[in-house]
């Protein structure tokens, strides 16, 4: 409100007439002198839905004294946000690595502005929001979440949803549980040479016909060996040799191969 009068002008009351309206900003009695303004604010906050009318009747020793400020205003009910998987079971993932779900948000009734999303374990992650973000009346949103397990054992924890919607917080309730990573050996073994021996040397490639490096780090007495240094989802090829009582080394025996698991 202005001052466009040449003298101070008092006003002494303002009074907000229709349902979901108020004023804050104001404190009465207040004098503007000329030209002088005061700015204040009108808040809506409507209980049902429907059209709201209302007015500000403002009193003041003006030249105008009854100043009226016609108000109106729409209630819309708060929207529902709803999940398709109100809980997510991960099952097993080894440690380390990570599985994702995925869930879709759904806003019903009016528009849904979600503001945060809040995992209360470091386990579970969610993706696919850029927040804040509004989901349209009748509109769906798709989230994914990762589970990546820390430790073995069970895990639980939930994220949970902040938004305008009038069912806030939607929380999704998240298991899973980790488990060790396997550790892989292959076990070879072959047949005795003819000849007197001093021993083995097992050879260790990536193709069938090499190149191959040495994994024994002495000669090999038996006709056995166990590699433990083997790495899940690789296929390797073997081949040994026979070492003379002179220390001559034989040519590579035929290979063999082993395709380790993943994980």
């Amino acid at each position: 409100m202005t001052n466009n009068g040449n003298s101070t002008v008092t006003i002494s009351g303002a009074t907000v007439t229709g349902e979901g309206f108020s004023v804050s900003g104001l404190s009465l009695p207040l004098n503007l002198g000329q030209g002088q303004s005061v700015t204040f604010s009108v808040l809506f906050k409507p209980t049902v839905g429907g059209d709201e009318s209302g007015a500000i009747a403002v009193v003041s020793n003006a030249s105008n004294p009854n100043l009226a400020v016609a108000l109106s205003g729409t209630g819309v009910s708060a929207g529902q946000l709803t999940s398709s998987a109100g809980a997510l079971n991960f099952g097993s993932v080894s440690v380390g690595a990570s599985k994702v779900l995925t869930a879709t948000l759904t806003a019903a009734g009016s528009n849904v502005t979600i503001t945060s999303a809040t995992s209360t374990s470091p386990e579970f992650h969610l993706a696919g929001l850029s927040l804040p973000t509004t989901i349209a009346a009748g509109q769906s949103a798709t989230v994914s979440v990762t589970f990546t397990p820390q430790s073995s054992g069970a895990a639980s924890g939930s994220i949970s949803l902040i938004s305008n919607a009038a069912n806030t917080p939607v929380v999704e309730t998240l298991s899973g549980s980790g488990t060790a990573t396997p550790s892989h050996t292959v076990s070879l073994r072959w047949s005795p040479s003819s000849s007197v021996v001093a021993g083995y040397n097992v050879y260790r490639g990536s193709t069938p016909g090499g190149p191959y490096a040495k994994i024994n780090p002495t000669v090999a007495a038996s006709t056995t060996y166990l590699d433990s240094s083997v790495q899940s989802g690789m296929t390797y090829y073997y081949v040994s040799t026979a070492i003379t009582m002179g220390g001559l080394e034989s040519k590579y025996s035929s290979p063999s191969q082993a395709t380790i698991p993943s994980p």
